[in-house]
């Protein structure tokens, strides 16, 4: 393995609702591409993406990157967001990282849900498709109001998909779900929209119907943070970047050897930089030394966008 590529987008400002990139060898710190300029732009649906995801296809040789379809800087408010938002991911696809194609809208949203928010895959080794899922707010029978869940669809190709079910809910809203997979387990990270803090579980399938809680003082101690993403670092080590969005300080990264524990820690200041551009809720994708020098030759500096 070479490093890692972060898409990501960076706020709510002019341009800051776009695809933006940045590369790491150690996975703690990034150097911003392009410039620190957008590297890829929505011009369809609601013109502004969030919440970028890379999920890599190794029998196609391609690597899918689904987002959120949402502007928030255009002036619409979160109220209509979640309410009236749109049911469509963005999605681009690529064979090398730097060529991509047009953007396409696709949508998955169940009739009744105000938005689709924060789109994540993983293989699903028993189905053999990709378990695409997101957060969406609807009121169902017996709701007294309506509430984000976690829903879930599979896909081959991230053009068809099949019918959307419920996967996660609680009984509050919960949105921003990671997955990774070790050691035959699925371990999931989901931001608790009540109480604005990051819980671990496990299932050993995808739709076990009960998860073994994983307990962490580091998660519990966090408030104000969203978009967990966790992956393996070259030392065997995992990181779990989360949003620090209640504080506006951007990611920080918590780590451990083995995710069953939860013995997360908070890295110290001097031993990560993510960069010049504040990054807000990303993907990461490893990558190989191939792709990432290709990603660095082809990007780096880019000033035109």
């Amino acid at each position: 393995m070479g490093g890692y590529l972060f898409a990501h987008f960076i706020g709510e400002q002019p341009d800051g609702e776009q695809i933006y990139f940045s590369v790491s060898r150690d996975g703690l710190h990034w150097t911003d591409l392009n410039g620190g300029l957008p590297v890829l732009r929505s011009q369809i649906g609601e013109k502004g993406v969030r919440d970028p995801f890379l999920v890599r296809n190794e029998e196609k040789g391609k690597v899918y990157l689904i987002a959120t379809d949402l502007c928030i800087g255009s002036g619409t408010s979160w109220a209509d967001s979640q309410s009236v938002g749109s049911r469509a991911i963005i999605v681009w696809e690529s064979e090398d990282l730097v060529h991509w194609s047009e953007a396409r809208s696709v949508r998955v949203g169940v009739e009744g849900a105000g938005c689709v928010w924060a789109p994540e895959s993983i293989y699903d080794r028993d189905q053999e498709a990709f378990f695409v899922f997101w957060a969406s707010m609807i009121k169902l029978e017996g709701d007294a109001s309506p509430k984000q869940r976690i829903y879930g669809a599979y896909t081959k190709d991230f053009c068809t998909f099949t019918e959307p079910q419920v996967y996660l809910e609680a009984e509050n809203h919960v949105i921003d779900m990671n997955i990774v997979e070790d050691n035959g387990w699925y371990y999931r990270f989901v931001k608790d929209e009540m109480t604005k803090k990051v819980r671990a579980d496990k299932v050993k399938r995808l739709w076990d119907e009960t998860a073994v809680p994983i307990a962490s003082q580091a998660l519990d101690a966090l408030f104000g943070v969203e978009g967990p993403e966790a992956y393996r670092l070259p030392d065997g080590r995992w990181c779990l970047i989360v949003d620090q969005f209640g504080s506006g300080k951007g990611y920080l990264p918590l780590l451990c050897k083995d995710l069953d524990t939860g013995a997360f820690t908070v890295a110290p200041n001097d031993a990560y930089h993510f960069g010049q551009t504040k990054k807000r809720h990303g993907g990461i994708l490893p990558v190989t030394e191939q792709e990432l020098v290709r990603l660095e030759e082809t990007l780096s500096g880019r000033k035109n966008g």
